[in-house]
């Protein structure tokens, strides 16, 4: 039984290989990569979305996973949310949103917020489907602090720190990132699947 991961992005295969401490195949190795219309009102919708979509074009005894991930401040209602990853455009980089939400801080002459990342992970097989959550919450800056992690790291300072994600070491994120508890909860179940107990 095969546990393929709904992208192609190389570095979240490996991430979640390595958590998981068993292959996962990213679905553009077995089938071409097609476009998946992400139109769901939440991250867990979101990945459940492309979670299908990779499942049923593949053999039915395969366990597909897809992740939908973002940050969310309450000051702003929300936003970015589920539009993290394209909060100043379309074809906005991780710099570009970076630099949105600074900016969307500095007019509002707010220097520090609480904030929070989500991370969805929905699975798709055979017997069922599921979604699960995971949080990271701490409070968002007005400044860039950093050049380690991706996307808001460098304005993210997380619960409990004084450094932002951008300045904290890779190893102690990964203690308490937002995807590495949705993949702690995501494991039983993949345990229950090859167990044939669901």
């Amino acid at each position: 039984m095969s546990i393929f991961l709904a992208t192609s992005n190389k570095g979240k295969v490996k991430e979640i290989s390595e958590f998981l401490g068993e292959l996962v195949i990213p679905y553009t190795d077995v089938i071409e990569a097609f476009d998946i219309e992400e139109h769901g009102d939440t991250f867990g919708a979101n990945a459940l979305i492309k979670a299908k979509a990779v499942y049923e074009k593949l053999p039915k005894n395969s366990i597909v996973i897809a992740d939908d991930s973002g940050i969310s401040v309450p000051l702003f209602g929300g936003e970015p949310g589920i539009y993290s990853a394209r909060y100043a455009g379309v074809n906005a980089s991780d710099k570009d949103n970076l630099n949105k939400l600074i900016s969307e801080l500095k007019k509002a002459d707010i220097k520090k917020t609480p904030a929070f990342y989500t991370a969805a992970i929905a699975l798709v097989c055979e017997e069922d489907e599921f979604v699960v959550h995971g949080w990271m919450h701490g409070d968002v800056i007005d400044e860039i602090r950093g050049n380690s992690g991706f996307g808001y790291d460098p304005m993210f300072i997380p619960e409990g720190y004084e450094q932002t994600l951008g300045e904290l070491p890779k190893d102690i994120k990964s203690d308490f990132s937002h995807r590495i508890k949705a993949l702690r909860l995501i494991v039983p179940i993949i345990e229950m699947i090859k167990r044939g107990r669901i």
